[in-house]
């Protein structure tokens, strides 16, 4: 329980340890007089300033290390946890004395305050200053036997080089462990979604199967039509995640000279549309890659087209040196330009393609970028007066 009596500004001035307060944007909010005095500052000269305006890194020292207290910091104010810096160096200006700097020494630790929301709120800037140990080691060996100073030189020197080396060793962990951490939780998410989509057709197979089990005499040709409906859909899903983890493992794929006007036209005759097709087909438009794998990119975006288009489907592929250019435009609502990038995300669907086809995956289009990526290609979701295009950029076969 908390004591009200308690003077707690006063406990906070009269700290031994060092420790600023500053807002999430780095706003000094108040410092305990131990960091008044050690780094030669009043509370006037502080409070209501920016944190990097106060305290500017010091221009003629190209190992500055303002970067890796700023990262620090934004660190803290991301993650919501505490976040330890390696000894370090950053000079402070002289008090009265524009563009002059002291050489310093620190070790910092950062620490969030969360509000009831979990947001961080504060953070508390502790410091550690090691300045008179670094430089004793450099003033000692002046009494000592020849040769001793410049051991203990070498010596500051090389602690020093070693906590740089650490702090940045420290940061590309941090890095990467963020980055780990990002990818683990896309996979989770992705399993979970991919296990609730696989789950619908399983599901209503189930059902039909129960319900013709259990009434004999019933004309069984409707349940059949829906069980192989629900079986097809359910080997499209398997499929496409197939390919998806084909792509995810950089799976080697045999590459060969394709020509995009004779992909296009061989993908139309092997699937029967419902909507209008017009083509504007440039010819000896080739690129390097899988033939088979090019025609899923296409056919993706065909079936993507002919569920939204509301009459036509346009096809063109065309030049842009050095790429070669394939366009499929549909005539339907089209897709605002948030959620451009958003339809690539995989298991995304917009409420329309939801409507519109309500046992969708989510997954071909998110197919498709990558099928492109691979070839050193890119697929994204341009600006079109009416409906969708989408357009596929190849570099020329060599």
């Amino acid at each position: 329980m908390t004591d009200s009596s308690v003077d707690y500004g006063a406990v906070f001035k009269a700290l031994v340890a060092p420790l600023l307060v500053m807002t999430p944007d780095f706003v000094i909010l108040a410092a305990s007089d131990s960091y008044l005095k050690v780094m030669g500052r009043g509370q006037a000269d502080l409070l209501g300033q920016d944190f990097f305006a106060v305290f500017p890194p010091n221009p003629n020292d190209p190992d500055a290390i303002e970067d890796y207290l700023r990262a620090s910091l934004e660190r803290v104010v991301a993650t919501g946890e505490r976040d330890f810096m390696a000894v370090q160096r950053y000079d402070l200006e002289a008090t009265g004395r524009q563009g002059v700097f002291e050489d310093r020494y620190w070790s910092a630790i950062n620490t969030p305050v969360l509000g009831p929301d979990g947001e961080v709120e504060l953070i508390i800037h502790r410091v550690d200053e090691v300045t008179d140990l670094v430089q004793q080691l450099g003033r000692s060996g002046e009494r000592g036997v020849t040769g001793a100073r410049a051991e203990l030189e070498t010596m500051r020197t090389d602690v020093y080089v070693r906590a740089r080396q650490l702090l940045d060793v420290n940061e590309r962990l941090k890095q990467t462990t963020s980055a780990l951490q990002e990818a683990l939780d896309r996979q989770r998410r992705f399993v979970f979604d991919a296990s609730h989509d696989l789950r619908n057709p399983i599901t209503g197979l189930l059902t039909e199967l129960e319900v013709a089990l259990s009434e004999p005499d019933s004309d069984l040709h409707p349940v059949l039509r829906k069980s192989l409906r629900d079986a097809e859909r359910l080997n499209d899903i398997v499929a496409d995640l197939l390919e998806l983890a084909r792509l995810d493992t950089a799976t080697p794929t045999t590459t060969e000279p394709v020509d995009l006007a004779h992909l296009v036209m061989d993908e139309l005759e092997r699937r029967t549309l419902t909507a209008t097709v017009l083509t504007r087909l440039d010819k000896q438009v080739v690129v390097c890659a899988s033939r088979i794998r090019l025609a899923r990119l296409l056919g993706n975006l065909l079936a993507n087209a002919e569920r939204h288009t509301t009459t036509t489907i346009e096809i063109i592929v065309t030049t842009d040196p050095p790429n070669a250019v394939l366009e499929v435009i549909d005539d339907g609502p089209g897709i605002a330009p948030a959620d451009r990038e958003r339809v690539f995300e995989r298991l995304f669907r917009l409420d329309d393609a939801r409507r519109q086809d309500p046992g969708g995956s989510g997954l071909g289009l998110p197919i498709a970028r990558e099928i492109a990526q691979a070839y050193g290609g890119h697929l994204y979701a341009a600006d079109h007066s009416t409906g969708a295009r989408f357009v596929l950029r190849l570099p020329f076969a060599a």
